[in-house]
């Protein structure tokens, strides 16, 4: 039997991947029936950057507020290439088209439509990894070491015992790939090392604002765009944003910063930034009610502002066994970007294994 790592949204026959559950399913459907599928996930819960937080301090599991990506966009070009991702999404209620108002939004192309996700957009994740029979999901896995042993890949974690396994998908921050420990340095050429050190992101926060049942937060916009302000440019009524609008649950509103905000203020804590915004909040939006608990995401690699050249949705370090890098660090920062690569990805499995 092979093992296979992924490490999501990633792969590792044993496999793992390490973030990139969108290739999961057709993963498990080309490989043999007794590959091992597992996949591990720094994280607490799966999403990723499509973070989605539940609000347990008011005892309400239905106010909820994406911290994450807020909406999904489909140019022309990518709903016709990935018709059948969104097709299978929407047939499944995952995706449903955003028809709250977003003031202040910019159409980049004529016939793009947009989607928002009524479950959160982790609930795509979800969707995958429910959807790849077999593969065993752990969370709370922190690779730091990749070794090459034996024919097969020894990887590493913070906590507990090294693991092999015959092909390792890795799929976090470019930056991340970087820092892991072990062979993985010198197996990257110079002609590689070069494209990935060239990966840029974008840095911002979060804030999530959770209401009790009941709580009204006028306005008539779900989601606004905010322009020539040093701290905020982002601001969602999130449960009102995804048509979730009921007396029966706390309504929940999201704040993301700005790019330059959150790149100066990048190395600060949370509990030092979280005034900040809300100092600047009540600027922008006075009058709004004090909620009951909040929560300040870091995002320290929150969109690709520079992909690896090309973007070729992949990079493979080294054959037999397998370890290829993938995600949007090689393509770009939305839905079409990761699923591009986690095509990209599977094409690689197909024809090395």
């Amino acid at each position: 039997m092979g093992q296979y790592s992924c490490n999501v949204p990633s792969i590792d026959s044993r496999c793992r991947a390490h973030r990139q559950p969108v290739c999961l399913p057709a993963l498990r459907r080309e490989m043999h029936s007794n590959t091992h599928i597992v996949v591990w996930d720094k994280a607490r819960g799966p999403g990723g950057r499509t973070r989605q937080q539940a609000e347990v301090l008011i005892n309400d599991p239905t106010c909820t507020a994406d911290l994450g990506a807020q909406y999904i966009t489909a140019t022309p070009y990518y709903s016709q290439k990935h018709q059948s991702f969104y097709e299978e999404l929407l047939a499944h209620s995952i995706l449903k088209f955003l028809t709250a108002p977003v003031e202040g939004m910019v159409m980049k192309e004529d016939g793009s439509r947009n989607f928002i996700t009524p479950r959160g957009i982790s609930s795509i994740v979800k969707h995958y990894l429910g959807e790849s029979a077999g593969a065993e999901v752990f969370f709370n896995y922190h690779v730091t070491h990749i070794h090459l042993k034996d024919e097969k890949w020894e990887v590493c974690r913070k906590s507990g015992a090294p693991e092999q396994f015959h092909a390792v998908v890795l799929t976090m921050p470019v930056p991340q790939i970087l820092q892991l420990q072990g062979d993985l340095d010198k197996l990257i050429d110079r002609t590689q090392r070069q494209k990935l050190e060239a990966v840029s992101y974008s840095s911002r926060y979060a804030l999530g604002l959770f209401y009790e049942a009941g709580t009204e937060i006028d306005g008539p916009w779900a989601a606004k765009y905010i322009t020539n302000n040093p701290c905020i440019r982002f601001i969602s009524i999130d449960n009102k944003k995804r048509n979730l609008e009921s007396t029966d649950a706390g309504p929940a509103v999201v704040i993301r910063t700005s790019m330059t905000f959150g790149l100066e203020h990048l190395e600060e804590g949370k509990e030092k930034v979280e005034p900040l915004i809300l100092e600047e909040l009540a600027r922008v939006l006075p009058g709004l009610p004090k909620p009951v608990s909040t929560e300040c995401q870091k995002w320290r690699y929150s969109q690709v502002t520079q992909a690896v050249s090309e973007s070729p949705g992949q990079m493979t370090i080294h054959a037999r066994p397998l370890l290829v890098c993938g995600g949007d660090g090689f393509t770009h920062s939305n839905f079409d970007g990761c699923t591009d690569s986690a095509l990209k990805i599977l094409d690689v499995f197909k024809s090395n294994l």
